[in-house]
């Protein structure tokens, strides 16, 4: 039996062949695996272009924000060297990248698996054509993992005007000095501080009444007061983009469908945050009974129109969720699932515990989620109680000059189970992995230790605990 994975340089393909790896060879469930992937340099998305290098600029980012914003600091906050900035941005996933590829091509030193540089396209349903080297390959198992690409959003003009991606932003050693934001989901979040603490006067389109769409309104809102206040960017929302042009000193103008003096934004640069979609573009798949949309990839990564069921597509590739945890556990199960299927073994399906992490606010305030929400595990069937809390009701945000920000816990009513967490505030990155215990263990709120390690920003936790067992308690 032969395996072969389209994009092995990335968070998924590296899973799927790592999981495959041991099972290759005299003996063993397969006899190949073919890793494929064109990247230059290789490395991932992740690495090169997304959460890594985003992350590197934006603590930047971050260190100016503190600086700037206690008020027990005198004189001008520096300014942030863009040069050295994606300098040392460079230097450091230029570093990543290059142990991804190492990895990658040990997987390879193993009998039977062979890595190959090279683009690969489907001419037929189970048959790939390495492009470069002009060889076809015909293996029992095919798994795309082929990532994500940006998407651009039919407004418009929008190509008469260009645009900045985050990719084009974190190479930039030089920023206009104003500019309009479409997209205000997890790009749009985490580069608008960058930019506005790099000295561009932002406009910020946001769709709906709020940011951050699967979370309670108190966040979003929480959210938007922080970068209009704190960050002096301009969101301007339930707005939607109508057409673009370009501005005579070579500007953008967005119309919009506002009728007051916002109908029409003028900017030097337009910065395009509006997402990514999974980059299927000269794949082939036209030689194939496979068609991308809603449900074609099922819980267990299988693509549902290929009746051989020896089609699996994961992480961004198959559109389900494109943040990189959840990228390796789908190649991880994937592989799983191809040994079970060689097996004759039931297929397991992929049905995490929401756990993600936004890095708002320049780093400084993030936005954790993990578990259920109050709304959806109400409507998952729960009976529930959920506690809120302030940050700034804890002294330690206020000593930390961190003051916004909320958290929310929801437990089950009846038995006190842990269900979800939810914050925006100083070191809620750090807490996620807390409540991920709490959650994915099924703990009793009313067991978790009532002890503070007083001054420390936890103590928001201790808090939500104490409330939350109280209410159960009571019920």
């Amino acid at each position: 039996m032969h395996v072969a994975v389209i994009g092995a340089y990335g968070s998924a393909g590296v899973a799927v062949a790592e999981g495959l790896v041991d099972y290759v060879g005299d003996g063993e469930p397969l006899d190949r695996l073919t890793m494929v992937d064109d990247g230059e340099p290789g490395g991932g998305l992740c690495i090169l272009r997304g959460c890594m290098p985003s992350k590197e600029v934006l603590s930047a980012a971050e260190a100016r924000y503190k600086t700037r914003h206690d008020d027990r600091l005198a004189g001008e906050p520096p300014q942030i060297d863009l040069d050295r900035v994606v300098e040392r941005k460079d230097e450091h996933t230029s570093s990543f990248a290059a142990h991804r590829r190492a990895a990658t091509e040990r997987l390879a030193d193993h009998d039977g698996v062979v890595f190959r540089h090279d683009t690969a396209r489907f001419v037929g349903p189970h048959e790939l054509e390495l492009i470069d080297a002009g060889e076809r390959l015909s293996p029992d198992y095919v798994v795309v993992a082929t990532g994500s690409t940006v998407n651009v959003p039919d407004v418009p003009g929008i190509e008469e005007v260009g645009y900045a991606t985050s990719a084009d932003v974190l190479d930039a050693t030089t920023l206009p000095d104003s500019g309009v934001v479409m997209g205000f989901g997890y790009v749009g979040i985490e580069m608008a501080p960058y930019l506005a603490e790099a000295g561009v006067d932002l406009t910020v389109i946001e769709h709906d009444a709020r940011p951050l769409d699967d979370a309670p309104a108190a966040f979003g809102d929480e959210l938007l007061d922080l970068y209009r206040e704190s960050f002096g960017i301009e969101v301007l929302t339930e707005t939607h983009e109508r057409r673009l042009e370009p501005t005579a000193d070579g500007g953008v103008r967005l119309h919009t469908d506002r009728d007051d003096d916002h109908a029409t934004v003028e900017a030097d640069q337009l910065f395009l945050f509006t997402g990514r979609r999974p980059n299927l573009d000269g794949l082939g798949l036209d030689a194939t009974p496979l068609e991308p949309g809603p449900g074609w990839v099922d819980a267990t990564m299988r693509a549902t129109d290929d009746e051989t069921g020896r089609t699996y597509v994961v992480g961004d590739a198959n559109g389900r969720e494109p943040i990189l945890h959840v990228a390796k556990e789908q190649g991880y199960l994937a592989a799983d699932n191809v040994l079970a299927d060689l097996a004759g073994e039931s297929l397991a399906a992929y049905d995490p515990t929401t756990h993600h992490v936004m890095f708002s606010g320049a780093g400084v305030y993030p936005y954790a989620r993990v578990g259920h929400s109050a709304d959806s595990a109400a409507a998952a069937g729960y009976e529930t109680v959920t506690v809120r809390r302030e940050a700034a009701d804890d002294g330690v945000f206020l000593t930390k000059a961190a003051p916004y920000g909320l958290a929310e816990l929801t437990v089950d009513a009846t038995d006190g189970t842990v269900l979800g967490y939810q914050g925006l505030h100083y070191h809620a990155d750090a807490m996620a992995k807390t409540m991920q215990v709490l959650v994915e263990d099924g703990t009793d709120v009313r067991t978790v230790p009532d002890r503070a390690y007083h001054p420390t920003t936890p103590e928001i936790l201790d808090g939500l605990v104490r409330a939350a067992s109280d209410e159960v308690g009571d019920a």
